[in-house]
């Protein structure tokens, strides 16, 4: 693996031992062994291709739909948060977006622009890293559908230019070329009117305040919807709003959040997560798939 430190022609930030529940909106989470922060995308590749091939690698952006257990991560993170910011009209009706862009801003942006389509991503809490790669979506829309091309990067700093059908795309879940990671796409809008794109947004922005838990340390939804239903629905119904472990708590605005109310470990969180996939099983025979991606080291070392 690289030495902990950086060389001479990296520009961007390296932290040692960083705790992650400073960059997770969950608030939780142990240290990363290494935590960079590039300074910009061709800093990024530098910094790929000093890396052993052997390193474990996290990206993570807003920190939104992640649990980080409390060991820690025992490798490389590389954050976009605050880099990686790149937000332009390229062509008609063409945004060309880099993964550190929060996609409430894309979502402004491209109403501004007279640009529609992408009104939805105002209500997803992360960013558009994150989105490329679980195909996020919100009020019916899905990141994917907006694709027209992705660029990658693979460990070694090879950049490549992507398209949509090179991947294995699906409900919260992509799959591509092994190795690689988004680093921009480009997404294709419709023409429309600037004031009712406006209006859209300032509604789903509303609905989605006087639905959900939004303020309160959350990773956004925990678990998918199974087909024909809705997570928050069955965990509802299984009695489980307001439960909790230590200070991990089933959201009473929105079952299907589970929020930090102060002091809940990642533990307290995964265990949480267990105990509604069981709940909700035992009384309805549905096993909940999570939304949120579970990293890091775990106790015993399994």
């Amino acid at each position: 693996m690289m030495a902990l430190g950086k060389s001479d022609r990296l520009r961007g930030l390296m932290l040692e031992n960083e705790p992650l529940s400073r960059h997770t909106s969950w608030r939780v989470g142990g240290p990363a062994r290494q935590f960079y922060r590039p300074a910009d995308s061709e800093d990024l590749l530098c910094f790929l291709q000093e890396l052993e091939d052997d390193e474990p690698l996290l990206w993570l952006g807003l920190g939104s739909n992640l649990l980080v257990r409390d060991l820690g991560f025992d490798g490389t993170v590389v954050a976009t948060r605050g880099r990686l910011e790149g937000l332009e009209v390229v062509g008609d009706g063409l945004l060309r977006v880099e993964v550190g862009v929060a996609c409430a801003k894309v979502a402004r942006m491209a109403a501004r622009e007279g640009l529609t389509g992408s009104e939805f991503l105002a209500g997803i809490p992360g960013t558009m890293g994150g989105a490329l790669a679980m195909n996020a979506g919100a009020f019916g829309g899905e990141t994917w559908n907006l694709v027209k091309q992705v660029e990658t990067v693979d460990r070694h700093g090879h950049l490549q230019v992507r398209l949509p059908g090179e991947f294995d795309i699906g409900y919260r879940q992509v799959t591509g070329p092994e190795g690689e990671w988004f680093i921009a796409a480009q997404l294709q809008l419709e023409p429309g009117d600037v004031e009712s794109a406006q209006e859209r947004i300032r509604g789903l922005l509303a609905r989605r305040s006087a639905t959900q838990p939004v303020g309160l340390p959350s990773c956004g939804s925990v678990f998918t919807n199974p087909e024909g239903d809705h997570a928050a629905r069955l965990i509802e119904a299984a009695n489980l709003k307001g439960i909790r472990i230590g200070d991990a708590c089933v959201s009473k605005k929105h079952a299907n959040f589970i929020i930090n109310q102060g002091e809940a470990t990642a533990a307290d969180i995964e265990q949480l997560i267990r105990l509604v996939q069981q709940r909700v099983e035992w009384k309805f025979g549905v096993r909940l798939g999570t939304e949120v991606r579970i990293v890091g080291e775990q106790e015993g070392g399994s």
